[in-house]
């Protein structure tokens, strides 16, 4: 299976990236934080694909970190 992008809503960024970068390898490439939408987005790569993010498409996770908490019950959660 392949995949370019695929988005992952957490409540704890600073676990996540824990477990996403210093567990399973991923390194964050790059990180956009939205003060209007009070939101913080982080786009994590395999090590191989990481120089390759930069210049073509490459699997990216995206963790979206929303700042206001927020109960998710289902839907399109």
């Amino acid at each position: 299976m392949q995949f370019l992008h695929t988005m992952v809503r957490v409540r704890d960024l600073d676990a996540s990236l824990n477990f996403y970068c210093d567990l399973l390898g991923l390194k964050e490439v790059r990180r956009k934080e939205n003060e209007k939408g009070r939101f913080t987005l982080v786009f994590l790569a395999a090590p191989e694909d990481e120089a390759r993010s930069e210049r073509l498409a490459a699997p990216e996770l995206e963790l979206t970190y929303n700042w206001d908490p927020e109960e998710l019950t289902g839907g399109r959660n």
